[in-house]
């Protein structure tokens, strides 16, 4: 029994050693350097991360005394499931604190000024919405925070949501995932990732989705078309925000990034979130056109159209495509034209505007981007001039990002933007 004793009063003694080993991170901590800090994200940020590993540090302590009080006089089974909640909480806290670490730390890398330029165009989207629509935002909010990471497609985890990963531990704020290879400022599909978190902080979530049910339903009379919109009302709302924010480029982006080979754009995916790829282009193109875009709307489709061919071959529900003519204009209509409580009576349009007046900014900017001169632009404005000047050939990609990437983090380093000289690669 001395043995058994001793045994566990090491594993104690081990457990306590780990008990603030990952109880608070900061700029130093994650390797930053003073030229770094430009990209580094706010005070503010880091405030928040660690209050919520100060609160994990807390539970963990907690769990820790109730362990340490008279283990010796509780049976050794009951000892060992004390000390499996104390580790519990550690693996919660080692979630968590691996998260913002990897975070915080990639502002230290050669992706730090990248990464502080996507954080300043999703800012600047929450700015568009506080000066079209003052108020409609309960006090500050911490901007989305943006990382690079393994995957596919960009990805966000919204504010407040309770992650799988971390164990249910809430996200303190909004975190955009960026693939290690789409780091350039034009990525279209970005401005749909931040009107994920905009919708989520609008309060718009459950409304949309009922409206959008409600509409079809009586529209339909058909339960699964319902179904099926609500499931995708989501990454509707994303696209058709995206529109507003970064107008008909945006539209253009996305298609550039579901354009695969017709198999996979025209195979509908029972249960999933995201529209099929093929109906979601026209959802973008009614979009435009309500918009006033009717010419860009056009020639997208035009362009979908000579990729994907229905009549070839696909797997996509015949009750889907035989009612997309009709229910596309509804469900656009539904999301972005209608009033919403939660935007104090106002619709998507009414707090996103986007006019022709700043798409006609935008490809002016786009000319000057291609000469490699500041646009004066807003960031969120920035991305599409990008886009377009891409399109032009006149400018490189390197140089181009380049470009861009400095524009928008310049105020980080109050330097003014100038004409920018051929980018020189290290051999």
């Amino acid at each position: 029994m001395m043995d058994l004793h001793r045994f566990i009063q090491a594993k104690i003694s081990g457990l306590s050693a780990r008990l603030t080993r990952l109880a608070r991170i900061d700029n130093a901590f994650v390797g930053l350097r003073p030229q770094d800090m430009p990209y580094a994200p706010s005070a503010r940020h880091l405030t928040a991360a660690n209050a919520r590993l100060a609160r994990v540090e807390r539970r963990i302590r907690s769990r820790f005394a109730r362990l340490n009080q008279g283990w010796h006089q509780r049976p050794p089974q009951r000892v060992l499931i004390d000390i499996a909640l104390v580790e519990r909480e550690l693996d919660r806290a080692r979630r968590l604190f691996g998260m913002f670490y990897e975070v915080f730390a990639q502002r230290g890398t050669s992706y730090g000024p990248a990464l502080a330029a996507h954080d300043a165009i999703a800012e600047d989207c929450y700015q568009a919405i506080r000066e079209a629509a003052p108020r409609i935002f309960d006090g500050p909010l911490l901007k989305p925070v943006c990382y690079m990471e393994h995957g596919y497609s960009p990805a966000t985890m919204r504010r407040g949501v309770q992650l799988s990963r971390l164990l249910g531990e809430p996200n303190p704020f909004p975190l955009i995932r960026i693939p290690w290879d789409r780091d350039q400022p034009w990525q279209s599909v970005f401005l749909h990732e931040v009107a994920h978190n905009l919708q989520a902080d609008l309060g718009i979530w459950q409304e949309n989705r009922q409206a959008v049910m409600r509409r079809i339903l009586g529209s339909t009379h058909s339960p699964f078309l319902a179904t099926v919109y609500g499931r995708w009302h989501k990454e509707i709302f994303a696209d058709l925000a995206a529109i507003l924010l970064g107008g008909p480029a945006a539209a253009w982006g996305m298609a550039d990034f579901l354009a695969h080979p017709q198999p996979r754009t025209m195979t509908y995916r029972p249960g999933g979130a995201h529209p099929t790829a093929y109906l979601r282009i026209y959802l973008l193109a009614e979009m435009m056109r309500r918009l006033g875009f009717g010419r860009d709307a056009t020639r997208l489709l035009r362009v979908w159209q000579g990729l994907y061919q229905p009549a070839d071959r696909h797997r996509i529900p015949p009750p889907l495509m035989s009612s997309a003519p009709r229910i596309i204009p509804e469900v656009v209509d539904e999301i972005a034209f209608q009033t919403r409580r939660n935007l104090a009576q106002r619709a998507l349009v009414d707090i996103i505007p986007f006019r022709t007046e700043d798409e006609e900014a935008i490809h002016r900017g786009a000319a000057q981007l291609a000469l490699a001169r500041d646009t004066g632009l807003p960031p969120r404005h920035l991305v599409s001039a990008a886009h377009y000047a891409l399109a032009t050939g006149r400018i490189a990609p390197q140089r181009l990002a380049h470009c861009v990437v400095e524009m928008l983090t310049c105020h980080l380093r109050r330097t003014t933007p100038r004409e920018h000289p051929p980018l020189r690669l290290a051999a």
